[in-house]
């Protein structure tokens, strides 16, 4: 919790404001209580006219607006406090999403980490807006009171002191209980976020399936989950106001059952300190009492708290990137793979070791049957992943060596399902893109990848919207987009993960011209299902079971891979069929 220290004393100077505010209420307390103790003791004791006692209803009228404006401004300073942490916390926490790794970026649900931003850090709130304050109040307010009742009678002091330590106790006991339940529906609120966002995601895919009631069973699942836990944290917080009124109540009927026995049968204490004393004895308690039902929030507050920054703790990248730039270069880079390799932690599948080198502005193609490791030598290529062995290198400098950044910029990855965003379709094209870009280069881009048809059947052109996840464009339009994304952007290096699985084959061609095209300008590392595609690469890796088993041009494969002939053929007669 070190950064939640690190939190409260960025605001030092509203601390200390705080602490004298409190020592100021404390003191108008403590003279509230003797005005009101004179007022009585002149009235009833002494037969004062009203005219006498002005001055003490004045002086108490003036108490009583300082102690409500000190208690009022120490808790505004809290509110302010808290409401600029949740602002820097969300600015910090969006900043991290936004720059984390790709390998951290596609971890984990996006509802969870909606929750966290939103939910999470609306969590952390009452800490410092009511926490902070209370326990000041609760630290200097009764220290000041068990003072002055020692100054007047020492048995009543002694009364406060050995009944005060039961409230704290009980409060750590309940806290520490709190904190757990509130991390646990923290978590439960983040998976219920979690889930549902995921579910709408995919609505379309459950209705055609018909698992929109066995999803909503699920939702109802978890959404029942967070209710109990919601319930188990106010249950113990009834439960604590209970103990604390039951507490507070003897510890008083015990202060006035004393004073009763000293001032009537031994007659050791006068009316004034009696009465004065039994004014300040609720006030100390009520200030430990709040204290408790403060805790008790600040409690499950401190739980959220320490979610929201764990999310600072989590190690940001497996990938330990390096601070170079990539040096600008008109050509591709030559990439070698030097005995890389990689292991799932997860199922234990295992890349093992390659050695290959792909030189500038060659077609290189990876194939196999699925699960021999293809898609995850892309992912290592693209610096989502980092080898467990071996290294990959640039121009025979390590890829590592240089900044993330600098390496995304070289690259376009272009997956079988390609994301479109809420948007006209001149932004989806140009969303790579920095700098400002004239609609006639996103234009000629889409007029590379073969988008010049769709764009001019559109009404607005470039400038139509197209829905949340391309709704409104097939699959072979999305990945013409992305396609176009690439032409505009103009990498070094083109990694296509099986572009065209599951397009038509009219579709496949004109992708493919593009892809051609894009040949010409960089280097294009391609996944493929159908063999037939990369018969003209310039380097065909052949995978088994997670093994490189050939390297080589697609005539070599067929002469020498007698593997790689067999898929070859059967594709080849299952064209003919």
């Amino acid at each position: 919790m070190q950064k939640l220290k690190q939190t409260i004393w960025l605001y030092k100077k509203s601390i200390f404001i705080l602490m004298g505010l409190t020592l100021l209420l404390g003191i108008a307390i403590i003279t509230q209580a003797f005005a009101m103790t004179r007022i009585v003791d002149g009235v009833f004791l002494k037969d004062e006219s009203f005219t006498d006692i002005v001055p003490w209803l004045l002086l108490l009228l003036l108490i009583l607006l300082m102690r409500s404006g000190s208690d009022y401004l120490s808790k505004r300073i809290g509110v302010s406090i808290a409401s600029d942490v949740k602002g820097n916390i969300r600015r910090e926490l969006l900043t991290k999403y936004t720059n984390s790794s790709l390998h951290i970026a596609g971890q984990g649900q996006t509802g969870k980490k909606v929750s966290m931003l939103l939910d999470g850090v609306d969590e952390m709130d009452s800490f410092y807006s009511q926490f902070i304050p209370q326990v000041m109040q609760s630290i200097f307010v009764p220290i000041l009171i068990v003072i002055v009742v020692f100054t007047q009678h020492v048995n009543s002091g002694l009364i406060l002191i050995v009944s005060a330590p039961f409230i704290p106790i009980y409060m750590i006991i309940i806290g520490i209980k709190t904190q757990k339940k509130s991390e646990e529906k923290l978590e439960k609120l983040a998976s219920f976020s979690g889930k549902f966002l995921d579910t709408l995601k995919g609505l379309v895919t459950l209705k055609l399936f018909d698992q929109t009631n066995r999803q909503k069973d699920e939702l109802e699942k978890t959404s029942l989950s967070f209710r109990d836990t919601t319930l188990d944290i106010l249950k113990i917080a009834f439960t604590q106001s209970f103990a604390l009124e039951l507490i507070s109540m003897l510890s008083i009927g015990i202060v006035a059952l004393e004073l009763a026995i000293q001032m009537i049968i031994y007659q050791n204490i006068s009316f004034f300190p009696a009465f004065f004393i039994l004014i300040l004895v609720p006030e100390f308690f009520t200030s430990l009492k709040e204290l408790g039902l403060t805790f008790h929030n600040g409690r499950a507050s401190m739980g959220a708290t320490k979610k929201v920054l764990e999310e600072f703790e989590e190690q940001d990248s497996l990938i330990v990137w390096g601070a170079q730039e990539i040096p600008e270069q008109g050509n591709s880079p030559t990439i070698k793979l030097d005995h890389v390799g990689y292991t799932y932690p997860d199922d234990g599948f295992q890349l093992q070791p390659i050695t290959a080198t792909f030189l500038p502005k060659q077609k290189i193609a990876i194939v196999g049957a699925s699960g021999t490791g293809k898609s995850t030598l892309l992912h290592l290529l693209a610096g989502m992943i980092t080898p467990d062995n071996g290294s990959i290198k640039l121009n025979n400098m390590e890829l590592t060596a240089y900044t993330e950044a600098s390496w995304l910029k070289q690259i376009s990855y272009i997956s079988q399902h390609p994301y479109m965003f809420s948007g006209t379709m001149y932004e989806n094209i140009s969303m790579g893109i920095t700098e400002a870009v004239d609609e006639d280069a996103v234009y000629e881009a889409a007029k590379l990848a073969g988008l010049v048809p769709l764009i001019t059947s559109l009404e607005k052109g470039l400038q139509t919207s197209i829905g949340e996840a391309g709704r409104g464009l097939s699959s072979g339009e999305k990945q013409r987009v992305s396609i176009a994304r690439a032409f505009l952007k103009k990498p070094k290096v083109v990694l296509l993960d099986e572009p065209t699985r599951g397009l038509d084959l009219a579709t496949e061609g004109i992708l493919q011209q593009s892809i051609e095209k894009l040949s010409e300008m960089a280097t294009v590392i391609t996944v493929a299902h159908r063999l037939h595609t990369i018969q003209n690469a310039d380097q065909i890796l052949y995978l088994e079971k997670g093994r490189l088993q050939a390297i080589g041009t697609h005539k070599y494969l067929l002469d020498n891979v007698p593997a790689y002939k067999k898929v070859v053929t059967i594709q080849k007669g299952g064209a003919k069929q």
